[in-house]
């Protein structure tokens, strides 16, 4: 059973008698759909409707001091424990940064361990991805089987962005960073900050811009960030990669109009083919004619 401890993954705690509401206020997913036993994928966006930070959401049980435990980017728990505190006003939370204490691992081609070990959940954004867990922070190196690469090959094969990886936090809007897809946005839950944008994108299929799943001719995937291009035209760029497969960010309607030409979409000067995951339910370019970035109902 492959198992890897996600170093760079940090946890936020938002505990308190409020924190379920104060949370549910704040972020993309609905506090109603996180329990125990079942994580979710949310973020906190800006105003205009960028992901600021994104994270899944794990509840813990009240006979552990319950509360919400947010798996998200180690490099920037510090900042979200800080955005987060900048709105608690007069709610009755504790907002920390825990991951000095806590750490995040996972694992996949096995059922996930028992809730004994910590806070275990399968991967909310895909059943396919595994398991996750968040687990004492000296417990973590007995799930270290294998390398953290191996789990980024793994949801890379998948289609699974990560943010860091293939998105910037406060560039990306949720349908760009595929959220929508994978269960991170509950367009009918009540008002969170960035919520208009959003839902216009949603209703509007304004959504040209998306994170999509290519295999590099060759098997080597280029380096992050560079150029997508077709003909004259860059299309986007290159996300992360592995064992031939990668995720570039690109303008669906130019990558339909170069593959309509005739044209090779090129990632970093290698010819790619876009793969669509059977998870994705918004056209990919070459598919058929795109009418809408978004799935027919």
């Amino acid at each position: 059973m492959p198992s890897v401890h996600l170093a760079d993954r940090g946890v936020v705690r938002v505990s308190g008698e409020d924190a379920k509401s104060f949370l549910d206020g704040l972020v993309t997913c609905d506090l109603d759909r996180v329990s125990a036993h079942n994580a979710r994928l949310g973020a906190l966006l800006s105003p205009q409707g960028k992901v600021l930070f994104d994270f899944i959401v794990f509840q813990a049980p009240d006979e552990i001091g319950g509360g919400y435990y947010l798996d998200t980017f180690r490099v920037f728990a510090s900042d979200l424990a800080k955005r987060l505190a900048f709105y608690k006003l007069r709610a009755k939370v504790v907002v920390e940064d825990m991951s000095e204490a806590m750490a995040v691992v996972a694992g996949w081609e096995a059922p996930k361990p028992d809730d004994e070990v910590g806070l275990v959940t399968q991967d909310p954004r895909l059943p396919a991805l595994g398991w996750r867990a968040i687990v004492a922070a000296q417990d973590a190196a007995e799930f270290a089987t294998s390398p953290a690469e191996a789990y980024h090959a793994h949801r890379i094969r998948l289609g699974i962005p990560e943010a860091g990886r293939d998105f910037l936090l406060g560039d990306a809007f949720p349908h760009e960073a595929l959220m929508d897809q994978l269960h991170g946005v509950d367009f009918d839950k009540g008002c969170y900050v960035g919520q208009e944008v959003v839902s216009r994108m949603q209703h509007r299929g304004t959504a040209r811009t998306r994170l999509v799943l290519a295999l590099y001719e060759g098997g080597f995937a280029a380096d992050v960030g560079v150029d997508v291009t077709a003909g004259e035209k860059t299309l986007g760029k290159t996300g992360s990669g592995a064992d031939g497969y990668g995720l570039i960010m690109i303008r669906l309607d130019r990558a339909a109009d170069a593959l309509a030409a005739g044209q090779p979409i090129l990632a970093g000067g290698i010819p790619v083919k876009l793969e669509k995951p059977a998870w994705v339910n918004f056209y990919y370019p070459g598919e058929s004619d795109i009418q809408s970035t978004t799935a027919p109902s």
